[in-house]
């Protein structure tokens, strides 16, 4: 039996702008047969009927996706007033309704008690798994799903725009696990009233801003070669931590699993804050990323090693 085919080795970050009524494993499914790429997944799931920035991970950018997934993101939210839905978005059911309609001041005047570190609890129809099975699997069934309230912060939160008395519609920078369904139910059920997502865009992710994204379908008419080129470096999801400038020797050293000594590294690489205990930082040779390591006494030793 002939082998199969596994695709092309190749490596990167691609910033998607993610269509209405398509999940996010499709959109991946779809580049990566386009590039042929061997192996290839997503900085941060959006929902069917979510638009916006969905950054695919490539080969090697696979092995820093946790950092996107763990970085700030930033939304337009639309909240319709007057309706609840089993989903917290348009998809599911009427479950309550309501005829009050909070006016502007009346919106401004809570906004400060869903800002900085709060508790939310995630819809019922999320991926959070519940003795083992997913939320959305249990809700679905209608069995009897309860979710425990945990911590998230929302950076920042503004009313933008009003365009009639039934909607509004904000900007809201997250960071980790927040779920902007469950904001907007709880802005409405804090004003007196109830209400769900009817729309929702993601407009950054991490380093990957709204304004660098490409259109799905733009870039599914595109030769693979075009979109080759707007791949962006693996180092681009590594953005927000320290860098050490690495030597050839010690490149190596590190790519082949060996420590290698911190202080002289630490010197060449000029830090403004001098590297901790147990953190993580990348080690470069010239642009390129060697691997991600962890500071362990007077030693730099290798935790993930970029084959590049």
């Amino acid at each position: 039996m002939a082998r199969r085919r596994r695709g092309r080795s190749i490596n990167g970050w691609l910033a998607v702008d993610k269509p209405l009524e398509i999940t996010s494993s499709t959109v991946v499914n779809k580049v990566r047969r386009l590039l042929d790429a061997a192996k290839a997944g997503h900085g941060g799931t959006l929902d069917p009927l979510a638009t916006g920035v969905l950054p695919i991970a490539f080969g090697e950018a696979t092995k820093t996706v946790a950092y996107v997934m763990d970085g700030s993101k930033s939304y337009r939210v639309t909240l319709k007033f007057g309706e609840a839905r089993s989903t917290d978005d348009a998809e599911g059911d009427v479950i309550a309704t309501s005829d009050h309609r909070p006016d502007a001041e009346e919106i401004k005047a809570v906004l400060g008690e869903f800002t900085g570190e709060i508790q939310q609890v995630p819809p019922k129809f999320s991926a959070i798994k519940v003795n083992g099975k997913r939320a959305y699997d249990l809700a679905r069934r209608d069995e009897d799903v309860v979710l425990k309230p945990r911590p998230i912060l929302i950076k920042d939160l503004r009313l933008v725009d009003m365009p009639d008395r039934d909607h509004a519609v904000f900007e809201v920078i997250s960071g980790k696990g927040a779920y902007m369904r469950s904001l907007a139910r709880d802005i409405a059920l804090r004003l007196g009233s109830v209400g769900y997502i009817s729309a929702l865009r993601r407009t950054s992710a991490g380093p990957f801003p709204e304004t660098s994204s490409i259109p799905l379908e733009e870039l599914l008419a595109m030769e693979p070669d075009a979109v080759l080129e707007k791949l962006l470096p693996v180092e681009t999801a590594l953005d927000d931590i320290p860098a050490l400038a690495l030597t050839e020797v010690e490149a190596q050293r590190l790519a082949s699993g060996q420590p290698v000594g911190l202080l002289a590294v630490a010197k060449r690489s000029c830090l403004e804050t001098p590297v901790v205990q147990d953190e993580i930082v990348c080690a470069m040779l010239d642009n390129r990323a060697v691997a991600l390591v962890e500071i362990c006494g007077s030693e730099i030793r290798p935790v993930r090693v970029f084959n590049l």
